[in-house]
């Protein structure tokens, strides 16, 4: 069994990404800073992602508790494949809107930033689908956690962040005047 920190785990990511970035700089061999500033934007939205997805969301006294990865106890693989299940499932009715809520919000800044940074992803769509994989992918690595559920409602949740943060970006777009 491992745990990993909070902080040890944005360290890892960090470092991973400052690597990746290096790489890149390398292959260049130059940096084009205003890209950067907005890659360091994906950045910051990753790594609160990784604290509200990896991470309990509850503090226990006041501390994030760690990430535990514990290969024997992997299996059963928790995944729910229904939509609206555990949605409507929950007995409070305020940790139903906290999840709710909280997994559109995490994903609107995705929608934003994701536009911005690549060029391609240029429409409605393609900023729907490119979330809906990110999504997919958070969900796919959560099958390796125990005490995790792979869940199709985080997945339609986070899309529809997604999709509203593209619909910010486009707003924000028209005011300046380039839609």
């Amino acid at each position: 069994m491992i745990k990993i920190s909070l902080l040890t785990g944005e360290m890892i990511f960090t470092v991973l990404w400052l690597l990746i970035r290096w790489t890149i700089w390398i292959q260049q061999k130059k940096i084009v800073w205003k890209r950067e500033a907005f890659l360091l934007l994906m950045y910051i939205n990753l790594a609160i992602l990784i604290r509200f997805v990896f991470y309990p969301f509850f503090t226990v006294n006041g501390q994030v508790q760690p990430l535990i990865i514990n290969m024997k106890s992997i299996q059963p693989l928790r995944v729910n494949p229904i939509p609206l299940v555990n949605i409507l499932d929950y007995d409070i009715k305020r940790e139903a809107t906290i999840n709710i809520i909280g997994n559109i919000s995490m994903f609107i800044p995705t929608g934003i930033i994701m536009p911005i940074l690549y060029k391609r992803l240029d429409c409605f769509w393609k900023v729907l689908f490119a979330g809906a994989g990110l999504s997919f992918v958070i969900e796919m690595i959560q099958l390796l956690f125990p005490g995790s559920v792979t869940d199709i409602d985080d997945l339609i949740l986070n899309t529809a962040g997604a999709a509203i943060g593209y619909g910010i970006y486009k707003l924000v777009c028209c005011f300046r005047g380039k839609a």
